[in-house]
């Protein structure tokens, strides 16, 4: 990695940048979920992002370096974030973006919570603390046993929890492929399993609803491709902090394009569990660093 403060300002500007389109896509996800099965619309970012990936990583790697070692350990990596993604789409479907994405967000504190067990990492006790307030801010978001509360909440709460385990997976296998084979074959694994099974709910798309799918698929892939090249360029304790500007995003598309705002209770929620999950995320990265074991930010997209 090139740690020259002109590489660092290229790794961040991409990050950001990914983080800003990103929202986009699960904007048009909300928008054709009115009229497609969720299966159809998880397909359409599967199948197109690898469509749009296989060039990227045939002029990066050779043809021998497409079947990645472990197969099987990518195998479940692909099936837990089709799954986690499946049910984010399910939540921005009935709930507004960015309340979906705040409560997805317990997705860093379950993998501190399991981190011990599953990976035998170490866990202090500031990281524990932070584990606790975050979530309590997820406890004010979703308010558990008030008129407030939606059961489409279990549909992000159910990502967060299957995206940890996506993560605590993607952690096993770090070092055993490129970072860009690794998505390709996530991607390839996604595009499979959802073509085979699309075809029984399909509902035949207009034009216009066969470009937001394209769409889909292409921001999938060049969000990805940006948080690659931006992890190439700077260190993941650096980048850690920023993943949570996707919120910023999040809550200004849901805003303008379907006049969603968290109200009083929700934003205080969402501070809290941020403020929480980048903490985490900052000390989780840094620990990474020693060991080489660095790991991707939590984005369901």
């Amino acid at each position: 990695m090139n740690g020259s403060r002109a590489e660092r300002l290229k790794g961040l500007l991409l990050l950001l940048g990914a983080m800003a389109i990103l929202p986009v896509m699960d904007a048009m996800a909300k928008h054709l979920s009115g009229t497609f099965p969720l299966l159809q619309i998880t397909w359409a970012r599967f199948f197109f992002h690898f469509l749009l990936l296989v060039p990227v990583v045939l002029i990066r790697h050779r043809l021998a370096d497409l079947w990645p070692q472990r197969p099987l350990l990518q195998i479940l990596r692909g099936g837990l974030l089709l799954a986690s993604t499946f049910c984010f789409f399910g939540g921005v479907s009935n709930m507004p973006l960015a309340d979906t994405l705040a409560i997805f967000f317990i997705s860093p504190l379950i993998v501190t919570l399991l981190a011990p067990k599953l990976l035998g990492e170490q866990v202090g006790m500031r990281r524990k603390i932070a584990v606790l307030i975050g979530f309590i801010g997820a406890m004010v978001i979703i308010r558990p046993g008030l008129t407030v509360f939606q059961p489409a909440a279990l549909f992000p709460i159910a990502s967060g929890l299957i995206y940890a385990l996506y993560t605590i997976t993607t952690r096993k296998l770090a070092g055993t492929a490129p970072p860009f084979v690794t998505a390709a074959f996530t991607a390839l694994l996604g595009a499979i399993v959802t073509s085979a099974i699309v075809p029984f709910v399909w509902v035949e798309p207009t034009a216009w609803a066969m470009a937001f799918m394209v769409s889909m698929g292409l921001i999938a892939a060049t969000g990805h491709l940006f948080i690659v090249m931006a992890y190439e360029r700077a260190e993941a304790s650096l980048l850690a902090p920023l993943t949570y500007s996707e919120m910023i995003s999040m809550v200004a598309i849901g805003y303008a394009i379907f006049g969603d705002f968290p109200d009083f209770w929700t934003l205080i929620g969402i501070v809290i569990l941020v403020g929480s999950g980048t903490y985490i995320s900052i000390r989780e990265h840094r620990a990474g660093r020693r060991t080489g074991d660095e790991t991707e930010p939590p984005s369901p997209g």
